[in-house]
């Protein structure tokens, strides 16, 4: 059955922004301000629009789909409020609220079940969240408790029909916990495109690193992201799983590369369109976005998802119908 017109599933959460302390490094209000850019285009009724979202809400991630890529100690630690002064600072959401295990919870919930949806229904899903790729098996990193993009690979990987994926990172920082975690599994392929001169300083190795040096602009970065697809598509994977920071702007505070916003929309075009192409699903995991002012960095994030929802729009449904259509 052809259903086109259907809108982009959209999981989000009041917690993404509230289970973060307003004392914090981090640009909570990030979550916020996109939702309020993006509710115009939640009007589901207006068939016509090519551009449509439907907001789905979270539920907290089961401890056993964590254990696919993380200790269970760590997992446990985290739980009960056991981890160290050090290693909280090193993840760097600090002071911690009493809401972050369920934020936590809920974000890589998010994410699981835009994975889900995907595998069921095929075309593209996301989360207003995550892309949590500096968190590894046993700590965590960069704002990175756990690490979405690991778990939700090795999730698919236990789904019928399911034989290879493919983990495309296009955030401005290495996927470096996302290579550690999945170094030795030969179905799911690592490629990140990156600034070579950014955090992690220490970088791990991915199946294709695709390193850039600062102030890259456009062209160099576009060239980069094509021969990433190209690696990506080479496998034929089921699933494709993109991480898609905008920290990659010029105006971005922790970026580097100098890309513009019309590059960043030009690389959201080339992934969507290739993946309709090869018809493969997509999950969009949110990734970095530091902008100053944080208005640069909104309007990067609205562009990912109302291209992936204009994408979405005409993009033919080859799997299940999705409930209500």
């Amino acid at each position: 059955m052809d259903l086109t017109g259907r809108p982009l599933p959209l999981w989000y959460h009041p917690l993404y922004t509230d289970g973060i302390h307003p004392e914090a490094r981090f640009p909570r209000t990030r979550y916020t301000r996109l939702l309020e850019r993006l509710k115009p285009f939640t009007d589901v009724e207006n068939r016509s629009s090519p551009v449509r979202l439907v907001l789905k809400t979270p539920e907290p991630i089961d401890e056993a789909s964590l254990r696919l890529a993380h200790d269970p100690t760590y997992i446990e630690r985290f739980m009960v409020g056991e981890l160290s002064e050090k290693e909280q600072k090193r993840i760097g959401l600090t002071p911690w609220t009493p809401a972050m295990v369920e934020r936590t919870l809920r974000l890589m919930g998010g994410a699981l079940e835009a994975t889900q949806h995907v595998l069921e229904h095929g075309g593209i899903a996301a989360n207003m969240a995550g892309g949590t790729h500096h968190a590894h098996r046993t700590f965590g990193s960069g704002y990175c408790i756990f690490n979405d993009l690991a778990v939700c690979a090795l999730h698919a990987l236990n789904h019928p029909g399911v034989e290879r994926v493919a983990i495309l990172d296009l955030d401005v920082h290495q996927g470096d916990g996302t290579a550690s975690i999945l170094q030795d599994e030969e179905a799911v392929l690592t490629v990140s495109v990156h600034c070579a001169t950014n955090f992690p300083f220490r970088k791990t190795t991915s199946d294709h690193d695709l390193p850039l040096p600062p102030d890259s602009g456009d062209l160099a970065y576009l060239e980069a992201v094509e021969e990433a697809l190209d690696l990506c598509m080479n496998i034929q994977p089921d699933l494709l799983l993109f991480q898609a920071g905008v920290d990659a702007l010029d105006s971005d505070a922790l970026g580097r590369l100098n890309v513009t916003r019309a590059g960043l929309r030009q690389r959201n075009d080339i992934v969507f369109q290739r993946a309709e192409r090869e018809d493969v699903p997509v999950v969009v995991f949110m990734g970095g976005g530091y902008a100053k002012p944080i208005e640069r960095t909104l309007e990067a994030f609205e562009d990912v998802f109302t291209q992936a929802a204009a994408w979405q729009h005409h993009r033919p449904n080859t799997r299940n119908p999705e409930p209500g259509q």
